[in-house]
């Protein structure tokens, strides 16, 4: 079974452009994982097998609509595989970060299939608003049938 991810930890970039990976993710990444641009402005970490997956589902939506298209373009084209150091660190480039605004402080969040990465002040706005919608989410959710 995939690892489930959960949680939220502070991390700082040095100035080498490098994180340390929380343990908890560390383990569960492996040593070489796929990083690509997140929605939100956040970026994603997939370990191989759930990058694999994700491949599966968009290859059998059907290519002639526009937005699988789109999308797969967004996520497929800002795909990287990055590896991590002797000292558990993965190197973030230069595009990645502009796209996420990272500055210092980040924050990687544990969510479900997969590790978030968003700038920590990004983050803290972004969870004050959805934590003041909580319960009108948890409503639509509960009419889909999702919850």
């Amino acid at each position: 079974m995939a690892h489930i991810f959960i949680g939220e930890y502070e991390h700082t970039l040095d100035e080498k452009k490098r994180a340390s990976l929380p343990k908890s993710f560390k383990d569960a990444l492996g040593k070489k994982m796929i990083l690509t641009q997140g929605l939100d402005n956040c970026l994603l970490i997939f370990p191989r097998e759930g990058w694999e997956k994700m491949i599966e589902n968009l290859r059998d939506a059907p290519y002639t609509k526009a937005d699988t298209r789109d999308y797969s373009r967004f996520l497929f084209s800002s795909a990287t595989e990055l590896a991590t150091d002797g000292a558990g660190r993965i190197l973030i480039p230069d595009t990645h970060k502009r796209f996420a605004g990272l500055k210092r402080a980040i924050v990687f969040a544990g969510v479900s299939n997969r590790v978030e990465i968003w700038d920590a002040a990004l983050w803290k706005s972004y969870k004050t608003r959805i934590e003041k919608q909580a319960d009108a989410i948890a409503e639509k959710l509960g009419e889909m049938g999702v919850l």
